[in-house]
């Protein structure tokens, strides 16, 4: 019976590196159902789940354990979906402002002092184009519980963004 398992990779980055991962898993019956994975330096970095037979997993695991001697690790794990209790919203939080240090803190802080889980979170920083300030910019995905008030949440949210001079959308899916 198949079942799903969870794998992170992170290794210097290289030509032909997901092909191998690819290679290993269709090897073993594996498919590949979804993934995030980018080039961060000179490192890639990325997560993916995948279906597998319950037989071929441990073949899997060391298959990919050989990879180590190419410079790449992984881990690899069962898929646990937590159980999440009562009602959830889905929603984007995008921010962009002059970089400077704590912006992540302090924005996750909040969230976290709510019961909210961020799910996925995309940053970056990047030269303004007439100016040549450093800029930060980041996109998150929010899991919000219902019993959340979110006037109150977002209120938070833009006295901080006041104060770190980042501008915050807080907009629901």
């Amino acid at each position: 019976m198949p079942h799903t398992m969870v794998m992170t990779v992170i290794g210097k980055d290289r030509t032909g590196l997901v092909e191998s991962l690819s290679r290993l898993i269709a090897e073993n019956g594996g498919n590949w159902l979804e993934s995030r994975m980018c080039r961060l330096g000179g490192e890639f970095a990325g997560i993916l789940r995948i279906l597998l037979p319950r037989d071929r997993e441990q073949a899997l695991v060391k298959a990919l354990q050989a990879l180590h001697s190419e410079g790449l690790t992984v881990i690899v794990r069962p898929d646990e979906v937590p159980c999440v209790a009562g009602e959830t919203k889905r929603v984007l939080l995008s921010m962009t402002g002059q970089d400077r240090p704590g912006i992540i803190y302090q924005i996750s802080a909040a969230l976290a002092s709510q019961g909210i889980n961020v799910e996925e979170l995309e940053s970056e920083c990047f030269c303004a184009p007439m100016s040549g300030e450093i800029m930060f910019q980041a996109l998150a995905r929010l899991q919000v519980p219902g019993s959340c008030k979110m006037n109150e949440i977002r209120r938070e949210l833009e006295e901080i963004g006041s104060e770190l001079m980042v501008d915050i959308s807080f907009n629901e899916e």
